[in-house]
């Protein structure tokens, strides 16, 4: 079994994967690092597992949406373009109010 070397946030990680899978992990891996890397730029004071819970919070409500989207039959709203920074920004905020719902469950003690 192939093993990929992958570095998420300066760290790097021995993973294994299935032949032929090296690729998909090492652009997952990229996916992911993007993604802590535009957390941490927001969220400075952020802890290294407080990133990695905003990622998979967001990888897993992405996930969310597209499954409902396949169900409903409809496509998922596209990404908008890079050049449109107000609706890129709308869209962060967005997300960033429900993450930060989220965090807050999450730090809520639980009787």
């Amino acid at each position: 079994m192939p093993q990929v070397t992958i570095t998420i946030n300066g760290h790097p990680y021995a993973v294994a994967c299935d032949t032929g899978q090296e690729q998909r992990i090492r652009e997952l891996a990229r996916l992911i690092d993007g993604r802590i890397a535009g957390f941490a730029q927001q969220f400075a004071q952020a802890g290294e597992a407080r990133l990695l819970v905003l990622v998979a919070l967001t990888l897993a409500d992405e996930l969310a949406e597209a499954n409902e989207a396949a169900r409903r039959g409809s496509r998922p709203a596209p990404t908008p373009p890079a050049g449109d920074g107000s609706a890129v920004a709308a869209g962060i905020e967005r997300l960033a109010q429900r993450i930060e719902a989220v965090a807050s469950r999450l730090e809520t003690p639980q009787i």
